[in-house]
């Protein structure tokens, strides 16, 4: 089966949780599925979850689950450059079907990876590979290597009247 690169971006709700309804379709199929988090650390609800379909569903966080506003620190960097390195590896390998880099899209935004480390996962995926890559405002160079792109848009979310992340629903 022919991979490609997917695409979801945007500022609405979904993108994780897309990611991860692949990864269970995949699941069922028989397909491995490696999901990269870069930024998110910790003992998530979907995280949980996964563990039950570990090894054909691996997790790796890579990031140390902070909000990085303005400059990134040196810490945050190092870690999602080791993940970029150890991912970029295993995709070389095509030691799983489908990569979904969680948040990819927001690590270079906040530049905590460069646009062109994201690229060259791309570039050297191999052809039955998929990548998947989430995360808000998904950088150009990305969207024009994408196969497929859907973006999130935020209508309505009841964030906005002060509703906290609830446990099961948006962790």
């Amino acid at each position: 089966m022919k991979g490609y690169v997917q695409v979801y971006t945007g500022n609405g709700k979904g993108k994780t949780t897309a990611g991860i309804g692949l990864s269970i379709r995949a699941f069922g199929a028989g397909l491995k599925v490696c999901i990269a988090q870069f930024i998110k650390k910790g003992d998530y609800s979907e995280i949980k979850a996964l563990e039950k379909f570990y090894p054909e569903i691996t997790v790796k966080q890579f990031g140390l689950g902070r909000f990085v506003k303005g400059k990134p620190a040196i810490s945050d960097i190092i870690a999602a450059k080791e993940g970029i390195s150890e991912i970029k590896k295993l995709v070389k390998e095509g030691a799983f079907d489908i990569f979904i880099l969680d948040e990819a899209n927001s690590a270079v935004l906040c530049n905590i990876l460069s646009v062109d480390e994201v690229i060259e996962i791309i570039d050297c995926k191999p052809e039955n590979v998929e990548i998947v890559i989430t995360g808000r405002s998904a950088h150009d160079k990305i969207i024009k290597r994408a196969d497929l792109v859907t973006e999130m848009k935020e209508i309505k979310h009841y964030y906005k009247k002060g509703v906290k992340a609830r446990v099961g629903i948006e962790k």
